[in-house]
């Protein structure tokens, strides 16, 4: 089964979300639903009920939440992590190369850090 996002309130760029919608990506936002100024802890609740992976630049408490999850029991559709210093672009194509590798499956409780996802260097290219 293909992975499907809902992006948390810190995510939710408009140009991001459009082009990724563009690129055929099943994605929701908490504006979509009405789930902004929601906790942590209910994005990924909401998230976890519609088995969706939430994306979100919130590490730290994404991060902490990831661990008691497990450690209660519980399962989430998959947590993607992100800086805010990407540019849409790049998060966009890093997203499209996550969701094309890993099925909703792979991502079962599982974390992942977009930093991971970075285009593999051009062997025919050079090292400056």
């Amino acid at each position: 089964m293909t992975l499907r996002l809902y992006c948390d309130e810190d995510s939710m760029r408009r140009a991001l979300v459009l082009a990724l919608r563009k690129r055929g990506v099943n994605i929701l936002t908490a504006l979509d639903v009405e789930t902004t100024n929601e906790p942590d802890d209910r994005q990924l609740a909401y998230a976890a009920a519609q088995g969706r992976a939430i994306y979100s630049f919130n590490v730290g408490d994404f991060c902490r939440l990831h661990s008691l999850w497990l450690a209660d029991g519980k399962s989430h559709a998959g947590i993607i992590l992100a800086q805010q210093d990407y540019p849409v672009g790049e998060q966009i194509r890093r997203i499209v190369r996550l969701i094309g590798t890993l099925s909703a499956e792979d991502m079962h409780n599982r974390l992942e850090f977009l930093s991971n996802w970075g285009c593999p260097p051009d062997p025919l290219t050079p090292e400056p």
